[in-house]
């Protein structure tokens, strides 16, 4: 009829192929979540129950004091298996993207779907998209979750209430030009026992040594700057006698308060050392670095107090890439798996773990060269990229094809 509009035969065929796609994407995702999920919550299991066998006393006893075991373990495990997803996500999200492709080839379904048309690349589209999505996960991961967990990451199971004794690591306040030191630290009380504070640039009367028999930490508040609330002081002597001190570079920057004209401290044995370096820093200032988001660390870069070394600033350049880095392996990994179009989940597992242990070997040893002087930071944490992505690009050419 004249009024009817006629519909060509080719829509049908492209909106059937575009369905059919969908189904397929639906699959592929479907089956790469089912392989993340039990492999992780494999390992996980498999790390709480060795790690945990090994501390049961520790944790029973912890429970006799808090009233429950099991909200200890799960508070402890809880923060550990963000470092572990951190750790493994990478590693997970490739072998669970290898499972897929080599499930569907053993089942003769990727050679269906390419039979129909369909390329390579646009089969694994899906996981590409996947692995990225893990890849942010773990960088949410990262950046918000695993520092506000870091009181409890950086206690072990030992010491998991904070209540035993800890060595200190000196550190150095550049800012002030001292060194705090002390025989031992009580992380629950924020506490220092016999601390030790060398002056470099000792104001006048105070000599080259602050010795008391403690200090505390206190964070710097409204009207009050951050520091170490030393008391009973054995040297300099009378310090109640000194006034209160600031550094050689500006007036304005405090470095020394006493009582003889600061209200707030009351007794005469007393004083309180300005400082920002926090206590954290010098319990367990390398593990804390771990633990830290990246804004954290380039704020703790810009602190002329502090003097983080090139590990820190390769940890800062490695985080930026991590993403991309994910994303190169997978590259490496699934050509060789699909050119070969191997039918044994263990052959493939074998060709991926030769191709990580490469991978990351080659991210160790750059690192380490940054991180020892050897090369620039920003250079030892591109260099891995620099290396594989020219081989992950050469190889991705027959997903091409």
């Amino acid at each position: 009829m004249s009024g009817e509009r006629t519909i060509h035969p080719s829509l049908f065929t492209t909106h059937s192929s575009l369905f059919t796609m969908y189904i397929i994407d639906r699959y592929i995702l479907r089956m790469f979540i089912k392989v993340l999920l039990v492999s992780f919550i494999s390992l996980a299991g498999l790390f709480i129950v060795i790690d945990a066998f090994n501390n049961l006393e520790e944790f029973i006893s912890y429970g006799e004091e808090q009233g429950s075991t099991l909200a200890i373990l799960c508070d402890y495990y809880g923060a550990r298996l963000l470092t572990f997803f951190d750790t493994i996500s990478a590693l997970l999200a490739m072998i669970a993207a290898i499972f897929v492709v080599v499930w569907m080839q053993r089942s003769n379904e990727l050679t269906a779907v390419e039979a129909a048309g369909v390329s390579k690349i646009r089969i694994i589209k899906p996981l590409v998209l996947a692995v990225i999505a893990v890849s942010l996960l773990a960088v949410a991961n990262r950046e918000f979750l695993i520092p506000k967990m870091r009181d409890k990451l950086v206690r072990n199971a030992q010491n998991w209430l904070g209540d035993n004794p800890q060595p200190v690591e000196p550190q150095r306040d550049r800012k002030r030009d001292m060194l705090i030191n002390g025989r031992r630290t009580i992380a629950s009380k924020l506490q220092i026992v016999d601390p030790t504070f060398q002056l470099f640039s000792p104001p006048r009367g105070f000599g080259r040594q602050l010795v008391a028999r403690e200090a505390w930490y206190s964070p710097p508040r409204k009207a009050r700057p951050g520091g170490y609330w030393l008391k009973r002081v054995s040297m300099p002597k009378a310090i109640a006698e000194l006034p209160s001190a600031y550094t050689d570079e500006s007036p304005s920057i405090p470095l020394i308060l006493t009582s003889l004209d600061t209200p707030w401290i009351e007794n005469a044995d007393e004083c309180f050392v300005v400082s920002d370096v926090t206590f954290d820093q010098l319990t367990s200032s390398s593990t804390m670095r771990r633990y830290a988001s990246s804004w954290e660390l380039l704020s703790a870069l810009r602190n002329p107090s502090l003097d983080y070394g090139a590990d820190v600033r390769v940890a800062v350049h490695a985080r930026m890439l991590q993403p991309f880095l994910d994303l190169t392996l997978l590259f490496l990994a699934l050509p060789l798996v699909l050119m070969r179009e191997n039918r044994n989940f263990f052959v493939a597992v074998g060709i991926c773990l030769l191709v990580v242990s490469g991978f990351f070997v080659v991210i160790l040893v750059s690192h380490a060269l940054g991180t020892y002087g050897l090369t620039k930071p920003h250079f030892a944490a591109w260099c891995p990229l620099i290396i594989f992505v020219p081989l992950a690009f050469f190889l991705s050419k027959s997903l091409w094809e």
